[in-house]
């Protein structure tokens, strides 16, 4: 595979629009990062696994997400590299690194997501309510909600960190005009927005990343939006999914129904069987197909536990409990 050939298969990522385009597609990249991807390589060939003997996307194989931690996951030389964004950790857990060698793919695919399910970003006031990612560096969320205050090209647009009471006075002033606004906002930090500034925010879209970073007691989804609903008097509570470890996001407009743009894709594997993937409408772990994942790995294995449905949206209902199951990520410790 030379460099003509990769630069072809990348030109086509944000072009895929039906099934048979994304499947030739994700052949090619597993294909291209089989060769370029010396971790993503071994891991393949300690499956026992031949890349030229693949030839449905279901029998791909996904590298799990905690060799994000371990190893570097790239395709070439891991210095060739634009920028590595790093998620959060505790003191008894190592960070994942995502070294990322073309920032602008990353730009390409959150802009088109967006635009792709709201439309214009410049038609939003972007608020963005993100204070365990603003105090730390390489956070790949704080990297594209910084291009959306800055793409929205609006002078109300901004990043909040504790100062609640500016943000409250700006939300109310904003909906009486009828503004639409984007608030986009980690989980805990809009908790603490609902419980102590409660509002009718009529033209607000209110998205949540998810996770209590540690602030305080997880609790189940619904029950959350239930009480950020009430709280905002909004109908729905929208979702953002993405991590680290990916260059796309899947977005949720209510209910907690995920769909993802045509680059991207959910399927389910088997807890206890890693590499049998099943069918769709039953629980397993969660597998991500991110085509613009292109010069690290496109085929993650995620620790999250869900539900893939028969129209390709997808729900997430909990995290994998690796007490007593730890399956292929033991290959980590070989490779």
């Amino acid at each position: 595979m030379n460099i003509t050939d990769k630069n072809a298969i990348q030109a086509k990522i944000f072009s895929v629009q039906t099934n048979n385009d994304f499947e030739q597609l994700s052949l090619d990249v597993f294909r291209l990062q089989c060769k370029e991807n010396k971790v993503y390589g071994q891991y393949v060939q300690a499956l026992g696994i031949k890349a030229e003997d693949i030839s449905r996307v279901e029998d791909i194989p996904f590298l799990p997400v905690s060799f994000f931690k371990t190893h570097e996951v790239v395709c070439g030389k891991p210095n060739e590299s634009d920028t590595v964004f790093t998620s959060s950790s505790t003191t008894s857990d190592s960070p994942s690194r995502h070294i990322v060698k073309d920032i602008e793919l990353y730009r390409s695919s959150f802009r088109k997501c967006f635009s792709l399910f709201y439309g214009d970003i410049r038609e939003y006031t972007v608020l963005a309510l993100l204070p365990s990612y603003l105090e730390r560096t390489g956070s790949s969320l704080v990297y594209m909600a910084e291009d959306m205050v800055k793409e929205s090209n609006n002078t109300d647009s901004g990043f909040y960190l504790s100062n609640y009471d500016e943000l409250v006075e700006k939300l109310k002033r904003l909906n009486k005009e009828g503004t639409k606004v984007l608030l986009l906002g980690v989980t805990y930090a809009l908790l603490k927005l609902a419980e102590e500034y409660p509002m009718q925010l009529s033209n607000t879209i209110i998205m949540e990343t998810g996770g209590m970073k540690g602030k305080r007691k997880e609790m189940p989804k619904k029950e959350m939006h239930e009480l950020l609903k009430k709280a905002f008097g909004v109908k729905q509570i929208h979702s953002e999914y993405g991590m680290t470890e990916l260059l796309s996001q899947a977005y949720s407009k209510g209910e907690g129904i995920f769909k993802c743009p045509p680059w991207m894709k959910i399927m389910v594997r088997d807890i206890y069987d890693p590499l049998k993937v099943t069918v769709v409408n039953s629980s397993g772990g969660i597998n991500i197909i991110d085509l613009a994942n292109i010069n690290s790995c496109s085929f993650i294995a995620t620790d999250d536990v869900g539900m893939v449905h028969s129209d390709g949206s997808f729900e997430i209902s909990g995290r994998i409990d690796y007490s007593d199951i730890r399956g292929c990520n033991l290959m980590a410790e070989e490779l």
